[in-house]
């Protein structure tokens, strides 16, 4: 529909904006707005609006008092039939209430009526002539069944009316939530309920209400949990005879479902839910002092979608299970023996939860379709071990054989890797270590390091002994030595595991799995479905300077030099331990990790928070190991509250009291970046940690220095959204999380961002197979949009898209004039 250049609505007084305009092109007011007279924007109007502009709005714009300025854009296509409608309503509103209200059904259904014929003139592809009002101005309330003997049978109509979306709050003189739902349901053609608990007196007021329901056939879908232990047996049991369909998550480890939700689906049209804080309780229904918001389809048709799609989702998800009396009752006095004892006893064997099973069912899938090489992406912290032993345990029963190398960089990562397969097997001997001293005698089931393999040869295994080889931590799976091994070896399974296929140097690992990721959950989905904590990460400038520390291109920061920086200065250790105070509610109940750059920085740290008063110790790959895992133990313990490092807990150390960790190591490596925050983001056995801090300690940088790639692996996307990310303060982030860049910092890492775009053809070169490393060969478009480079950049003097391309291998189409085309291209 054509807009005129004349407003259709004006302003009213005081400034409520209600209209649009303009000259072909609609704009919104974004932010500041000028100062004008109390008949437009008022005296102080300084604020957000989010208005389509009119005619008499724009006038008063332009007479601005110096120094204000009015923010406008375009309207956004996608939002532009939501916007219009809200403001062609608004004008109708106004309109029909300014009529005599005896005058009002009549008259203003004829306004309503020739504004419909012109919008059938204007798009009579998507209005009718059967859409527009009839003359009588009469509402259609219901349409009514007979019952058996031909009677029409009245339907109730809820309490408040279809139309409405209203606040219900158990105030003194208002009709109690559970009155209002027992209205609602003899309408419904269908109810789900999502609640975190149940008891009998919240049910035992809506009972007759949802029998009769269920009686006449109609679907009562119910998801609760276990969690504080209050949902009450005799409720679900109440509510599977009267014919609800009841399931129920058994997650203790979390306080995953909070939502309190009903909704009353109707066929016509009508439907209607409850959004708040009302559990199904007598209290939380009649006394408690709860918010619950009526939200109607009709007025709000985008939110009842969106609830009604979660809740399938939630339903089929897997987390949430049938309801089984004995099974419920199990868990039950299992939660209350544990809360008894403080503690929870570990289960008599591995059960996988089920994110956990569905990734292991995408891998099976996977296989079925004559796949053998397969890659797991997993979150540090979601049990990539436990689910590669359960697959394991799953193989054996199907192979002739079941010969099995399990290769790592550390001896601590098979250490855990080997105590966990036994655990999932319940074999206690089983597996062979095959790392410094320890060399297997029956190689059937071998737990190695890489350095061993190749110090006794990869040349001399057998490339067919084992049935299935896994290699933990694959991202190291570009170095030489493993490049080595996996071209020798050609097991019957292959299966790789990792929280980040990414690397720094843009090295390519997924060609080992035909270019694919068979099964991935990454960080942020991994937090957003409970499997993890949340952050709350503080990015804080503490004064240094980096920018003359000598830069290794593909290593960073050389180490010698930025240790002599860090640890020359006593004022920044002591910033340091004053941001700790600022951002750590008690220090002293803290348990930390700090990642330091070498061993002198990690002691010089632990002395200076010794000095604090925070009990500290440093330990690295020089430390004795009954050294350090005391030290593990007296964290864990809380007999000291920060353990410092260098490298030595970025993989394969499961520390889930660890509550904060302090990063005072500049990296750009996404692996090592999310390696250390997965250290403090593992549920504590306790229950009790709810959220892991993480102070990171940002200079000024080097100009190679990436914070995209660090920031990104938080929050994902490319380098330009994460641009976007910063410049707009993180609002798109995983449930429960924070992230806060103080003034400084945020200057930096957006100045940073913007400093690291490649410019050179060898950092375009390198950028390239960046992103061909994530697996997907990237198209022009693709290029730009993720690098936030311009066209213009990547056709720079003579060379092309296409010079691009075959420098890093991938190649193309060719012709007789190709050359002399490439070089115009630029033209």
């Amino acid at each position: 529909m054509t807009v005129e250049a004349s407003a259709l609505v004006g302003i009213e007084p005081g400034g409520t904006l209600l209209g649009f305009h303009t000259r072909g092109d609609i704009r919104r007011v974004l932010c500041q707005a000028p100062v004008m007279s109390d008949e437009g924007l008022g005296s102080s109007p300084a604020g957000l609006y989010e208005q389509l502009l009119t005619s008499r709005l724009e006038e008063q714009l332009a007479r601005l008092i110096e120094g204000f300025k009015a923010v406008t854009s375009r309207l956004d296509p996608a939002e532009a039939a939501d916007r219009l409608a809200m403001h062609v309503a608004a004008l109708v509103e106004s309109a029909v209430r300014s009529l005599p209200e005896a005058e009002r059904p009549e008259a203003g259904a004829a306004i309503a009526r020739r504004l419909g014929e012109r919008l059938v003139e204007e798009a009579p592809r998507a209005v009718s002539a059967e859409d527009l009002l009839a003359d009588s101005a009469e509402v259609l309330h219901a349409v009514t069944a007979p019952d058996p003997t031909g009677k029409p049978v009245d339907v109730a109509h809820p309490h408040v009316p279809l139309l409405d979306t209203a606040l219900l709050s158990n105030a003194h003189g208002e009709p109690a939530l559970s009155r209002q739902l027992a209205s609602e349901i003899p309408s419904a053609d269908g109810i789900d309920i999502i609640v975190a608990f149940i008891r009998y007196s919240g049910l035992r007021p809506l009972w007759e209400a949802l029998q009769r329901h269920t009686s006449a056939g109609r679907p009562v879908r119910v998801l609760t949990t276990t969690f504080t232990g209050t949902t009450e047996q005799r409720a679900l049991d109440t509510l599977r005879e009267i014919g609800a369909q009841v399931r129920v998550s058994y997650d203790t480890s979390g306080t995953r479902l909070h939502a309190k939700a009903w909704l009353f689906h109707r066929r016509s049209g009508t439907s209607t839910a409850y959004i708040g804080s009302s559990n199904l309780t007598h209290h939380a229904q009649v006394l408690g002092q709860e918010w619950n918001v009526r939200v109607s389809g009709r007025r709000n048709p985008a939110v009842l979608e969106k609830m009604a799609a979660t809740f399938d989702s939630a339903w089929e998800n897997g987390d949430f299970v049938d309801y089984e009396p004995d099974e419920f009752a199990e868990a039950m006095a299992n939660d209350r023996a544990a809360k008894e004892r403080g503690f929870y006893l570990p289960p008599v064997e591995v059960r996988l939860d089920p994110f956990q099973e569905r990734l292991l069912e995408r891998i099976e899938l996977s296989r079925e379709q004559g796949r053998h090489r397969n890659l797991l992406v997993a979150a540090t912290g979601t049990g990539k071990t436990v689910m590669a032993a359960v697959d394991y345990a799953r193989l054996r029963q199907r192979l002739p054989r079941a010969r099995l190398l399990f290769v790592a960089h550390r001896e601590e990562i098979l250490d855990q890797s080997l105590a966990t397969f036994r655990y999932a097997l319940r074999e206690a001997s089983f597996g062979e270590k095959w790392v410094g001293g320890h060399k297997p005698r029956e190689f059937e089931h071998v737990f190695a390091s890489i350095q061993s393999i190749n110090a006794a040869g990869v040349e001399r295994l057998d490339p067919r002994h084992f049935d299935l080889v896994i290699v933990d931590e694959f991202h190291h799976a570009a170095a030489d030595s493993y490049d080595a091994l996996l071209q020798r070896l050609q097991p019957v399974e292959l299966l790789g595991l990792t929280a980040t296929p990414e690397r720094a140097d843009g090295m390519p690992i997924l060609h080992w799995f035909d270019d694919r990721i068979a099964a991935e959950l990454r960080l942020w989905d991994a937090i957003d479905q409970g499997r993890l904590v949340p952050f709350h990460y503080y990015g804080l400038h503490d004064g240094l300077d980096l920018r003359d520390v000598p830069w290794r291109r593909g290593r960073g920061y050389d180490s010698a030099a930025l240790a002599n920086v860090m640890t020359g200065d006593d004022a920044w250790a002591r910033r340091v331990v004053h941001q700790i105070h600022g951002h750590i509610g008690d220090p002293t109940t803290m348990r930390a990790l700090g990642f330091c750059v070498s061993v002198s920085h990690a002691n010089f740290m632990a002395r200076h928070f010794a000095a604090a008063g925070i009990r500290s110790v440093a330990v690295s790959g020089e430390t004795p190991d009954a050294q350090r895992r005391a030290a593990i133990e007296d964290l864990r313990e809380g007999r000291v509250q920060a353990v410092f490092s260098v490298d030595l807990f970025n993989e394969g150390v499961d520390v889930p009291a660890v509550d904060t960790i302090i990063m005072l190591r500049p990296t750009d490596s996404a692996t090592v970046f999310l390696q250390q925050l997965g250290r403090g983001l593992r549920k504590s056995r306790d229950g009790n940690k709810s959220v892991c801090v993480v102070l990171d300690f940002i200079g000024l940088q080097n100009r190679e220095f990436r914070f995209d790639r660090k920031l990104g692996a938080l929050v994902g996307g490319t380098r330009q959204q994460v641009r976007q990310q910063v410049e707009q303060s993180f609002p798109f982030l995983p449930a429960g999380c924070h992230l806060a860049l103080d003034r400084q910092a945020h200057d930096i890492v957006l100045r940073g961002i913007k400093e690291a775009l490649p410019s050179t053809w060898p950092q375009l070169q390198a950028e390239l197979r960046h992103q061909m490393a994530q697996g997907v060969e990237p198209t022009l478009a693709d290029f730009l949009d993720h690098s936030g480079l311009e066209l213009a950049d990547v056709y720079a003097g003579q060379r092309s898209w296409s010079d691009l391309r075959d420098s890093v291998g991938l190649g193309g189409a060719t012709g007789p004039h190709e050359p002399a085309l490439r070089r115009g291209l630029g033209r």
